[in-house]
């Protein structure tokens, strides 16, 4: 642990019944920072719509996901999870949603309010009955999962929500005859009253320039009730850099509050060409990782999260998605196709489960029965002739 880490590490004073003069074994269960991924093809798993090949192929890659991460984001984009007005997906998303609780799996819902992969049944409606259909969505899905998700991107993308022009949707609708600022401190509103203090409501955005900037000041300065700042890194045209990595976490520390990278990537393969402005613009049928682009990634993704560890503001960092092909058919996950870890996974959890995991420890407690324990922020398990005690640092 380098000296830019030390925040990461905490100390402790446990008591243990009988456990005076004797050895105390210490064993860290979880970690505070939440190391996360996005992984979606849990809902037609636990609803058992997979063939056996494939729910064995899903097997495969829970147990990777399981190795290394304490985080997953869940998908609630409307279009999908509401085709049908009144219909939401919401069987499956708890079956799996559960599935992952019951592992110790810190989830996110993703998102509430975005113009994007919008339901298309919104737009026969009026801008009055758009608003009221998205509050009632907003109360209905935190309130439904309350304690088994409690953390919601509460809108995502709002820089360019009232500017976006690809095609007709119902937030851009509202977002241009609200205001943005006006409409997000509704949908804050409203998702605090459904979660109250045990919601974690994030604004999560892929533009990190002066504009998001901007806008998450103009929130605070109007008593938006912001707990996180989400921040997306897709790095499909290479990795951005200790300059910029560091500048924007400079600018973003401002706020003192405190900061989740929602949707981290870097690719395998050849690098999207630098001309393309909108990611989605680049379509290919087949994007390949390269022997070099496996080396690039795995150098990358590990200096990346080491910038993010070292900054005491960022608690969470969250790879999307796990395996390849997931968004843009490109190679940006840890796990190929076959879901088989690449280099990057194996670099990251050595880092993850290594250099930033305690592990093990055995402790002489004294004549009290205390022992001293110092490690990595998170849960730990304390035992001593059949006595357990479970803590947190």
């Amino acid at each position: 642990m380098n000296e830019k880490s030390q925040h990461r590490t905490a100390t402790k004073k446990i008591a243990l019944e009988g456990a005076a003069g004797k050895q105390v074994k210490v064993r860290q269960l979880r970690q505070k920072f939440l190391f996360g991924c996005s992984e979606f093809t849990t809902l037609p798993y636990a609803a058992g719509e997979m063939s056996a090949e494939e729910a064995a192929a899903a097997e495969k890659r829970y147990k990777h996901v399981e190795a290394i991460f304490n985080s997953v984001t869940l998908p609630f984009y409307w279009g999908r999870y509401e085709p049908e007005q009144g219909k939401p997906d919401a069987t499956r998303m708890h079956a799996a949603a559960k599935m992952l609780q019951a592992k110790g799996i810190v989830l996110k819902g993703h998102p509430l309010c975005w113009h994007t992969v919008c339901a298309d049944w919104l737009l026969s409606m009026d801008n009055d009955k758009i608003f009221e259909t998205q509050i009632a969505r907003i109360r209905r899905d935190i309130e439904e999962f309350a304690g088994v998700i409690d953390m919601w991107d509460v809108i995502n993308e709002a820089v360019i929500m009232p500017l976006f022009n690809k095609y007709d949707n119902a937030m851009t609708r509202l977002c241009k005859q609200r205001g943005r600022i006006k409409l997000i401190r509704e949908l804050f509103r409203e998702a605090r009253a459904a979660g109250g203090s045990n919601a974690t409501l994030l604004i999560n955005d892929f533009e990190t320039g002066e504009a998001y900037d901007i806008l998450v000041e103009g929130l605070l300065e109007n008593g938006v009730d912001i707990d996180v700042i989400g921040i997306q890194s897709h790095m499909h045209q290479g990795w951005w850099g200790e300059e910029k990595t560091l500048e924007i976490l400079e600018r973003f520390s401002r706020f003192n509050l405190p900061l989740h990278f929602t949707e981290t990537n870097l690719i395998s393969g050849n690098l999207m060409p630098r001309e393309i402005v909108d990611l989605n613009d680049y379509k290919v049928t087949e994007w390949p990782s390269t022997p070099e682009g496996l080396a690039r990634q795995a150098k990358e993704s590990v200096r990346h999260y080491e910038l993010l560890w070292e900054h005491p503001l960022v608690e969470s960092i969250t790879w999307w998605s796990i395996r390849d092909g997931g968004w843009l058919n490109a190679p940006s996950g840890l796990l190929d196709k076959n879901s088989d870890p690449k280099p990057a996974y194996t670099a990251l959890l050595e880092k993850i489960k290594g250099d930033w995991w305690t592990g093990e420890q055995t402790l002489t407690a004294d004549a009290s029965g205390e022992i001293t324990v110092t490690g990595i922020k998170g849960d730990y398990i304390a035992a001593c002739n059949g006595n357990e005690t479970t803590f947190s640092l």
